[in-house]
């Protein structure tokens, strides 16, 4: 199982390149950040020095999308950063929430997310791609490489992930929706003539490795709150009892009144009360290593490529020692 550190690019940008340094020498093999202009600094900014300070680590956003930048802006940029230090990005991409919304749009269609998946990877690795009905291509590309990951809960995104990315985020680590959600995915790839087995599926959620549960529920109950906001689309467009979507899911968002991007992804958020222990439990690695071993070693067996670690909380350089140091050793077996 390979492992990712997930930051925001607060500033300064240097204390997000130190923590990308530190997780690659503990054993992180990714390392990713938000992408909302608004509310962050530029990340692909910060990525050409990451890339630059570290040997090995694959960079990315987790996730980007198609209406924050013209696609072919998406592609140069990841092609540049891919020539100047070899192929160490990948495009995780979704329909976007906060970066859409705070700037006051809507998030885009699946089937615009479809033809930016298609295009901006195409485009990144040299070939032809059609952009707002203009053949174009990047004549300087050379032996260019972007596998393009998605970012998708509902059916609809989820079909979509397994007809046209390489790969799969899953932004919570409960086992039950993870198998629900994974063989979603690997079943539309393979009715799409897909080998399923060729997604590499990633599962991104807080990690906080500590003995006192309360507080590290605490530093971590924002995640619910964000994840909440995809939840409340999906009830919204499907209804509460479809069936197209688990009740595990959407059970916890009955108390939901509103959310505060300009908290958004941030401890103390005051957004999430509405969000139960028992969801913050599900949704995240908390405990003692061993705690996190055991759920790691259940997500592995579920088909759980890479664990992506959301560190936005009071115990960042804590969180990536313990993990080098106790839990990827661990899971290297």
């Amino acid at each position: 199982m390979d492992f990712g550190l997930v930051l925001q690019t607060d500033p300064p940008a240097s204390r997000v390149i130190s923590l990308m340094k530190r997780a690659e020498r503990n054993g992180f093999t990714h390392g990713w950040t938000f992408d909302s202009a608004v509310l962050w600094q530029e990340p692909f900014v910060v990525y050409s020095q990451i890339l630059a300070n570290t040997t090995t680590l694959k960079v990315g956003p987790m996730v980007t999308n198609p209406g924050t930048r013209t696609w072919e802006v998406t592609a140069s940029t990841f092609a540049t950063l891919n020539d100047m230090f070899g192929n160490r990005t990948v495009c995780g991409i979704g329909r976007g929430d906060s970066a859409m919304r705070v700037a006051g749009r809507r998030p885009n269609t699946l089937a615009r997310l479809g033809e930016a998946i298609d295009a901006i990877r195409d485009l990144a690795e040299g070939r032809e791609a059609e952009v707002d009905g203009q053949r174009i291509r990047l004549p300087w590309v050379r032996d260019g490489e972007l596998p393009v990951w998605m970012a998708a809960y509902g059916p609809k995104a989820l079909a979509l992930t397994g007809q046209k990315a390489d790969g799969f985020i899953l932004q919570l680590a409960d086992p039950f929706l993870t198998e629900w959600m994974v063989k979603a995915v690997r079943n539309a790839a393979a009715e799409a003539g897909r080998d399923p087995d060729a997604i590499t599926v990633c599962v991104a959620a807080p990690a906080y490795v500590g003995d006192d549960l309360a507080h590290a529920r605490e530093q971590c109950r924002w995640f619910g709150g964000m994840v909440g906001n995809h939840v409340a689309d999906l009830v919204s467009r499907y209804g509460e009892h479809s069936g197209m979507v688990p009740e595990a899911l959407t059970d916890y968002i009955k108390g939901r009144e509103g959310y505060d991007y300009s908290h958004h992804g941030r401890a103390g958020n005051p957004s999430t009360d509405f969000v139960p222990d028992e969801i913050v439990d599900r949704f995240c690695l908390l405990g003692p290593p061993e705690a996190h071993i055991e759920k790691l070693r259940a997500l592995r067996d579920l088909g759980v490529d890479q664990f992506a670690v959301y560190d936005m909380h009071d115990a960042q350089e804590t969180t990536i020692d313990a993990y080098g140091a106790e839990i990827i050793p661990a899971l290297g077996d």
